[in-house]
């Protein structure tokens, strides 16, 4: 009897140790190791954020003044004078310089003195014809005398009008010898210096008025129905960081017969004359623009009938489907209309081919790691 219980109990502690021992087993394999998130790195991680799209034709062009005159020589000479430098101001009628105009001078009292002559001999003539008219009166000088009186007159009238014009001419001769500005604004080149010779044409300053600048651009043929004046015009000058705005002003009725592209030029504001005639801008004309959610292209996968992203949530990826607005093409970018909120984190490039429902660790500006 005893011996029966001791075999007993050494079966049902083998029996014990066996099922210890299998179900050791069985939640080792029930409970596998899980695989190690997918890092993936910045560069293809993307932030949903919402901004400002603007779609429309592109254009390219430089900043002019639309007032400008250059200055050039109205005669031929040594200069003897040059009172401004580059980048000074100057008001209309502003001494810029001064020729040598000493012949000229010459030639004005030769002119002075030439019409005090021609206005005494009209003088005499007049008296002679006077006496004329009176002898003829009495019957003392013949009609042939009087009238042969009246042409002298009409010859002395002629040569003082002769006379009067050559003193004009030489005086405007003289006046060319002083050169000042024609506009207000700020002295762009000085071409010339003290002691220069120059001859009739030659160039000697350029004054721009900087309130007048504008931005002369062209814009491709194909983009002429976009184009309208008054339309809103977003740009960048180079050398200049903060975005610009202004407003088409006019439109070319002729395209370059090279480039076949159409001139428009842009009215901007200049206060302060902050803009440097000669920079090169480009831009956009302001077609259509929204507010809303916006991403990279390279985010969104439109190869399929419906567009798709790869998005991240509790540390996992899962394809959404979008819906689209406005794209631009210039910044590559894509305005999202639905499917997606603010702060999404979505995957772009070769990160969209991860499998849905895979666990991922991403980085980037803002993101943080999961």
């Amino acid at each position: 009897m005893c011996v029966t219980r001791s075999a007993r109990a050494l079966g049902l502690g083998l029996l014990v140790v066996s099922l210890a021992a299998c179900g050791g087993e069985g939640d080792d394999a029930a409970a596998p190791a899980a695989p190690p998130a997918v890092q993936v790195g910045a560069e293809n991680v993307v932030v949903v954020k919402r901004d400002t799209i603007v779609v429309g034709p592109i254009i390219s062009g430089e900043l002019r003044a639309e007032r400008e005159a250059t200055v050039r020589a109205e005669i031929g000479g040594q200069v003897l004078q040059v009172t401004l430098e580059a980048g000074q101001r100057v008001q209309k009628g502003a001494l810029l310089g001064r020729i040598n105009a000493r012949a000229l001078g010459d030639a004005r009292e030769s002119a002075l003195s030439a019409v005090r002559s021609a206005e005494n001999q009209l003088a005499v003539a007049r008296q002679e014809l006077a006496r004329a008219e009176q002898l003829v009166k009495a019957g003392a000088l013949a009609q042939r005398d009087l009238d042969m009186a009246r042409n002298n007159v009409a010859g002395a009238e002629a040569a003082v009008a002769d006379a009067k014009s050559r003193l004009a001419s030489a005086e405007t001769q003289l006046g060319d010898a002083i050169i000042r500005a024609p506009i207000s604004g700020v002295l762009a080149r000085r071409a010339v210096n003290a002691g220069d010779v120059v001859s009739p044409g030659t160039e000697m300053f350029t004054i721009i008025d900087p309130s007048s600048m504008r931005l002369e651009a062209a814009v491709p043929s194909d983009d002429l129905r976009a184009l309208r004046v008054g339309a809103t015009v977003q740009f960048r000058v180079r050398g200049y960081d903060e975005p610009l705005e202004g407003r088409i002003e006019r439109i070319a009725p002729q395209a370059d017969p090279a480039t076949r592209q159409v001139p428009i030029y842009v009215a901007i504001p200049n206060a302060g004359g902050r803009f440097v005639a000669g920079l090169f801008a480009e831009g956009r004309v302001v077609s259509q623009s929204a507010e809303g959610l916006v991403v990279p292209s390279n985010a969104v996968n439109t190869t399929t009938g419906k567009p798709w992203v790869v998005r991240v949530r509790d540390g996992k990826t899962e394809r959404v489907d979008v819906s689209l607005g406005l794209a631009d093409p210039r910044t590559e970018r894509l305005q999202i209309a639905g499917g997606l909120n603010d702060g999404d984190v979505l995957l772009r490039g070769a990160a969209q081919g991860i499998a849905p429902g895979t666990a991922v660790q991403v980085a980037g500006p803002g993101i943080g790691t999961e």
